[in-house]
């Protein structure tokens, strides 16, 4: 009777951190209720007190799976063996977030900002290892169209976001469990009332970049085809003719002019053609036009490769992408996983590229990212410390059809903003396409698989946020913390040893 009790216990906690963490995902896109992550861990919370490790592992696991099917839904379009494994495989982060809360528990430390920086370790490993990391569904990016809690990210990033988030939810369950105890009750509200303190100091003192000028721009979206078959085809000359059918329309001079990541059905660099009508699109509108393209070097390797094209037809800056998506745009251990059928699908590899660089619009540093890279803070991070006064955003985003993702994505670059104090602009094949300002709020936005254009202006701006000098302090201060906190533990329990044999 009493392993039938513990078991159905635990089928309980389980199912409420299934709930919870499907749940939390509606803080994201499409629903976008990110006021919900401000009190969705708590169901959690409760199914992971006084639990053993493994069953605080467990429900941990339960929760990620339910968060991460959830959120990343769109990604089965590439095939639902991706989907699941990769979601299942992330679980694992929130699992060892459950054992470790767990582990303190057991030992006597349970407090707010102990699971909060648990969290964010947790997170921030996500987001890096393996293969450079799954930067989807960070807490704190759940509030990108919230002004002040956006306004952190300039002073520790999405982290800084997320660890408040966590610790939120961790008084709030406190200030319920203290609901008989004055004591108790008090320690919670003191918790919740120095986050909001901090909250308004942050936003009150948020750092403020220099304007450096302006540049009038025009991004060309003209991929209309959302259908299953051609959403997945290759791109061809028909489709690259819809981007310059689409610039005819504009009538007056820009700065830049960007056709997204894979417009072009072919290299300019080695189809005089369709460099022509690049240069000819550079010279009315007396523009720099950058364009993206797979492209072989003389190494004989193939680079996702951005190009800026001046309105002399001369190349004034060139980036291949660094941060490669893997299993999309290259397959790691190719040979020993021939074996998986749906990897056939990815028939080469692109090479990452090794140096960064920014080009020359009116004068003004601009970094062209590409796709998936925006998703990085660090790498956005090394291109403002590079000098750069905006971010231009290039990506497909057609594979993921009409789901969530590709909002998703632009969503993230609202974080990338704010971190960086940089105005950026996103041009997408099908959508999202869209333009930010240098606090992380939108100001236009495309619909998916419409042919449109956006023209328009921003700021270009100069000085680095306290992220961009610091780096990710927040991580390190977080972990720091984490080895302090275990030494003490250590250190309690072999004082209690001693203690007991005396």
């Amino acid at each position: 009777m009493q392993g039938l009790r513990l078991s159905r216990s635990f089928i309980l906690r389980a199912s409420v951190a299934i709930a919870a963490g499907a749940l939390n995902a509606t803080a994201f896109l499409p629903i976008d209720s990110g006021w919900i992550s401000l009190f969705v861990l708590i169901p959690l919370f409760w199914a992971w007190r006084d639990q053993k490790i493994v069953t605080a592992s467990l429900i941990g696991f339960f929760y990620g799976v339910g968060f991460l099917l959830v959120l990343m839904f769109g990604l089965h379009y590439l095939g639902f063996l991706a989907y699941l494994s990769l979601a299942f495989l992330a679980a694992l982060y929130y699992a060892a977030i459950g054992a470790v809360v767990a582990a303190f528990a057991q030992r006597g430390m349970r407090n707010p900002w102990l699971t909060a920086a648990i969290w964010i370790m947790s997170e921030g490993l996500r987001v890096r290892w393996p293969l450079g990391g799954l930067a989807w569904g960070e807490l704190g990016g759940a509030l990108h169209d919230f002004a002040v809690p956006r306004s952190l990210a300039g002073w520790g990033g999405v982290a800084l976001i997320s660890f408040l988030v966590v610790a939120i939810n961790g008084f709030l369950y406190d200030f319920y469990l203290g609901l008989s105890s004055n004591k108790k009750r008090m320690r919670a509200l003191s918790g919740l009332i120095s986050i909001l303190l901090l909250v308004a100091v942050g936003y009150v003192a948020r750092f403020e970049p220099t304007p450096t000028g302006r540049i009038r721009f025009a991004l060309i979206q003209g991929f209309d085809k959302a259908d299953a078959e051609l959403a997945s085809s290759a791109i061809g000359p028909a489709e690259t003719q819809a981007h310059f059918d689409l610039a005819k329309g504009l009538e007056k001079n820009f700065d830049l002019i960007v056709l997204p990541e894979s417009a072009l059905y072919d290299d300019p660099q080695v189809n005089p053609e369709l460099q022509a009508q690049i240069v000819s699109l550079a010279e009315k509108h007396n523009a720099v036009v950058l364009v993206n393209t797979r492209h072989y070097r003389a190494n004989g390797k193939l680079y996702n490769t951005n190009f800026a094209y001046d309105p002399r037809g001369e190349v004034i800056g060139r980036y291949s992408k660094s941060h490669l998506v893997p299993f999309g745009e290259y397959v790691p251990w190719r040979s020993a996983l021939s074996f998986i059928g749906p990897l056939r699908q990815i028939p080469y590899d692109f090479s990452p590229g090794t140096r960064r660089q920014t080009f020359l619009v009116d004068g003004h540093e601009v970094a062209g990212l590409i796709c998936y890279e925006s998703a990085y803070p660090g790498l956005v991070g090394d291109f403002v410390r590079d000098g750069a006064e905006a971010i231009v955003v290039s990506t497909s985003d057609r594979s993921y059809r009409r789901s969530n993702m590709a909002e998703a994505h632009f969503a993230q670059a609202q974080m990338r903003a704010a971190e960086n104090a940089r105005p950026v602009l996103q041009a997408s094949i099908s959508g999202v396409t869209g333009v930010i300002d240098s606090t992380g709020s939108v100001k236009a936005q495309s619909e998916l698989f419409e042919n449109t254009v956006l023209t328009g202006s921003i700021n270009t701006y100069t000085g680095d946020t306290p992220y961009v000098r610091w780096g990710d302090w927040l991580l390190l201060g977080a972990g720091l913390g984490l080895i302090g906190a275990a030494l003490l533990v250590v250190r309690s329990g072999r004082r209690d040893k001693i203690q007991s044999s005396t």
